[in-house]
């Protein structure tokens, strides 16, 4: 049966990533196996987009971390509505939005939303380790923190209404991506400098494929710092902001961990 399946001259390069590619063929059709293994991805894909997020986990690991939480929700009141009404995702709902008032937080200068987006297994994963990295460096550029803010049914600028809310200087919100084929639980951080309601897509930095098989958390972790402390300095973020992070004449304070440091929590 094997001489059935006819090997791609790429086969070699299949070690090198887990993106789809010299899947060979049986006639004009994929090998059984490679077609059993889409369809798995593909029903993976979609448990990441409808699992529901957990939120009291992650509130407990980040108390452990001595953070604060606070939860809420977006205007959209189920899964399927945020799914059919992306708008509904981008503002909070009432009752979120007069609790986070009701805080009656002083203003701090970063906020960080952790938000369940398009993968809630993204978030349960991957955020609590980049956060455990991030924090060295947060406390190296002496910011104040807002309580981390855990969203339930979230898109990207919600983190822009909440930042409004609470009068932070710059938000940043770590959110699941939309699952891959072979990444469904990619997370990704979207920085903006002065949250509010009225800001374009343009005006935010995206750090994506947060994961220890994209961008490791030691990596991410750097990015993150290193558009945060331009952010402050230049008092801007989107696409005014470039990461040069990769240059050293552009380091501040925030320098990459040494090689032979990078750790995984």
């Amino acid at each position: 049966m094997k001489d059935l399946v006819h090997a791609n001259p790429w086969e070699m390069l299949r070690e090198y990533t887990a993106a789809r590619i010299a899947l060979g063929r049986t006639g004009a059709s994929l090998p059984t196996e490679e077609l059993l293994k889409f369809g798995l991805a593909h029903a993976q894909a979609r448990d990441a987009v409808h699992q529901a997020f957990d939120s009291e986990p992650l509130a407990e690991a980040l108390a452990a971390q001595g953070l604060k939480t606070f939860t809420v929700h977006s205007a959209a009141t189920s899964r399927e509505q945020y799914l059919y009404r992306p708008d509904l995702g981008r503002r909070l709902s009432e009752a979120s939005r007069e609790a986070l008032m009701a805080l009656r937080q002083p203003p701090a200068d970063l906020l960080i939303v952790v938000a369940d987006g398009l993968s809630s297994k993204a978030v349960h994963r991957q955020a609590v380790p980049l956060i455990t990295q991030a924090h060295p460096y947060l406390e190296q550029l002496g910011l104040s923190l807002a309580p981390v803010v855990l969203a339930h049914q979230s898109r990207v600028a919600l983190g822009d209404d909440i930042g409004e809310c609470l009068w932070a200087k710059a938000v940043a919100i770590l959110i699941g991506e939309r699952p891959g084929l072979s990444s469904p639980d990619s997370l990704s951080i979207y920085l903006t400098w002065g949250p509010h309601t009225r800001r374009l897509e343009s005006e935010r930095n995206c750090i994506s494929n947060i994961r220890p098989e994209g961008l490791d958390y030691p990596q991410a972790a750097f990015k993150w710092a290193w558009l945060l402390e331009q952010a402050f300095q230049r008092r801007l973020s989107g696409v005014a902001l470039k990461d040069e992070s990769d240059n050293p004449a552009m380091h501040g304070k925030i320098h990459p961990p040494a090689v032979g440091h990078l750790t995984t929590p």
